[in-house]
This record gives C-alpha cells, sequence and structure tokens, in this order.
C-alpha cells in the first residue's frame, strides 16, 4: 500500500439503520484497531516449553474513535442519538486503497471538549458489536 492521505480514510454511519451510509462530517482523525484473544494451550508436553496457542480461537474485535468538529448537523444529531440509546448501528470505515470494514458498532465513549480561545471539538469510540465483513479494494 503507497502513502495516503489521512483525510481519505473515512468513517460512515448508517444512521437509520436503512443501509444508507452518511459520512461522519468534521473528523480530523480517524483510528481502527482489530485485536483477538489468544488461547493457551501449553501443556507439559509442549516442546521445549514454548508456549502453545490455540489456532483459530478466542474472541475478535474491532475498536474504531475518531476526533473533530461539529460540521454536519445529519451526522451530528445521528451519534448523539446513537450514544443516549446505546443503539447498535452498522457503521462502514473506509481504509483507500485496502478496503472497506463494515458490521455492527456501538457507541463507547462521546466526549466533548472546547478551549476558551477555539472551537468545540469531539471525541468518538466505537466497540464492535459483532460479526465484521471485510471487502478488499
Amino acid at each position: 500500500m503507497a502513502a495516503q492521505s489521512g483525510k481519505d480514510m473515512l468513517l460512515k454511519l448508517d444512521a437509520d439503520g436503512s443501509g444508507s451510509f452518511l459520512t461522519v462530517a468534521g473528523l480530523r482523525t480517524r483510528t481502527l484497531a482489530f485485536n483477538a484473544a489468544s488461547i493457551d494451550i501449553t501443556d507439559a508436553e509442549s516442546a521445549g516449553r514454548w508456549r502453545e496457542l490455540l489456532a483459530g480461537a478466542g474472541v475478535k474485535k474491532a475498536s474504531a474513535s475518531g476526533s473533530g468538529i461539529f460540521k454536519d448537523q445529519a451526522s451530528d444529531a445521528a451519534i448523539r442519538e446513537l450514544f443516549f440509546g446505546g443503539t447498535i448501528r452498522s457503521w462502514q470505515l473506509i481504509l483507500p486503497d485496502f478496503g472497506v470494514v463494515e458490521g455492527p458498532f456501538q457507541i463507547t465513549a462521546l466526549e466533548f471538549k472546547g478551549d476558551h480561545a477555539g472551537e468545540v471539538t469531539f471525541d468518538l469510540a466505537l466497540e464492535s458489536a459483532g460479526a465484521l465483513a471485510f471487502t478488499a479494494v
């Protein structure tokens, strides 16, 4: 994958559950992280007492986050409603020249901050809430 502009990484929300995705506007930073828990199956007969792991086992999860400014009333309102409702909704994370990750996420953190001489900003954190699909570009 060649060098790319960070602004091309997009976070999109299916705001009303209809399958029509809306870009979360105003994001200045975006992060996507994948994790998989390992299951240790080491026993007394493990070669050289090296740890052994069970392949394909363990819980997988994805976390996404973003930080930015308020810019778009539709996405701002949808995020606020989903957070306060504890609603799980489909999201898309688009990584240019890599692919699209799509699936159910829940907003687990929504923070607001403001500087006396600056704009109000927000931080958003999402956690996967089911199976995710990956479509390569």
